[in-house]
């Protein structure tokens, strides 16, 4: 294998021309877990840490490596290696870290296309699918949805879920997939395409690991069944890792992701609620919020059935978590502003101090 069996693109390759950097420098993260990395040059992989000086240097989490990320690597032992620099990026998956109101989590980078896994059975959630879908569009991935375990129930609950997603999703792409029996894996396996990169994004307990190993024909990844007290699916996957196919598509399998909070990028957004954000420019009032002002074009599009009251819901759930995303960063920025003009003091006081 070589960088281009790793998905190596054009842009990047003229990048690594223009800035002469040495082919046997670059490396794939193929897995990642606590700053911990496994990189790939495509015939040797290497254990990995990141440059003291990318770690103080860095401003957010953004300037660490993700899996999928293009780095650049300096080889100091046999298989083990330092990375000190990232390729730019052509689209990036992250979240809003858990429990880190206004930080970030790195999901993936380099993805072409994430696979959205809910289950039919007991997980199917068009509000969840809807923030996946932000989540994508914010990182300028292409969204395809899978629904799985459709050996789970009848043909009826099938039509009914597919028609809701319809409704609300009006061309959006998707599949229905069984992993027990098969049904529906040669529609993604003819979808996926050679030096391709595919990400599978999901709760746990959907068959993420379960259709990577149908994808390779062999037992790569461990699965669990839904716990029976909880029925809620138990974590498989700890850590992000990226796999080849035999068809040379490009596979990314992440841990379960119970919560998904938005960031700030409001083209996710935008492009997910297209329709409401369009009918907002029609709205009487420009700070027009739509929970019941005269003369909103949002509203009366609800109550006419041209938007469903669902949608604009969940719409408006995620604009309010954004706008505290957003607050929580301009409020950590002024401290750090206000403790660095504290050090300058101290300095400058120590400086002009005679002892």
């Amino acid at each position: 294998m070589d960088l281009k069996d790793l998905g190596i693109s054009r842009t990047q390759r003229d990048y690594i021309e223009k800035n002469n950097i040495h082919e046997n420098n670059i490396a794939r993260v193929i897995r990642e877990n606590r700053e911990r990395y496994i990189i790939s040059t495509g015939d040797t992989d290497f254990e990995a840490e990141i440059t003291g000086n990318m770690r103080f240097a860095a401003s957010s989490r953004e300037d660490f490596p993700a899996v999928g990320d293009w780095v650049t690597m300096i080889e100091f032992d046999p298989g083990k290696a330092i990375i000190n620099g990232i390729l730019p990026r052509k689209s990036l998956l992250a979240r809003q870290a858990t429990g880190k109101t206004g930080e970030k989590q790195l999901i993936a980078a380099n993805v072409d296309t994430a696979f959205i896994m809910q289950s039919v059975d007991n997980n199917f959630n068009i509000n969840r699918i809807e923030r996946y879908l932000t989540i994508c569009n914010s990182g300028g991935i292409e969204p395809v949805v899978l629904l799985s375990k459709t050996d789970l129930v009848n043909e009826e609950v099938i039509e009914k879920l597919r028609s809701g997603l319809e409704k609300r999703e009006k061309g959006l792409k998707y599949f229905l997939l069984s992993s027990l029996s098969g049904e529906g894996l040669d529609h993604i396996t003819g979808y996926m395409q050679k030096g391709r990169t595919y990400c599978v994004m999901g709760s746990s307990g959907v068959g993420k690991s379960t259709l990577i190993n149908r994808l390779f024909d062999r037992e790569i990844l461990d699965t669990n069944d839904i716990s029976k007290s909880t029925n809620k699916g138990k974590h498989t996957t700890t850590f992000r890792e990226l796999f080849i196919t035999e068809s040379g598509s490009i596979i990314i399998d992440t841990p379960g992701m119970r919560e998904l909070g938005i960031t700030d990028d409001e083209e996710g957004i935008h492009s997910t609620f297209e329709d409401i954000e369009k009918l907002a420019e029609n709205c009487r009032f420009s700070d027009c919020t739509h929970t019941g002002e005269k003369g909103c074009a949002v509203i009366e599009a609800v109550e006419n059935g041209t938007i469903d009251v669902r949608s604009l819901d969940n719409y408006l759930r995620m604009k309010r978590e954004q706008e505290h995303y957003n607050s929580s960063i301009a409020e950590r920025r002024q401290k750090d502003r206000e403790f660095g003009k504290m050090v300058k003091e101290v300095l400058k006081g120590k400086k002009g101090h005679k002892y």
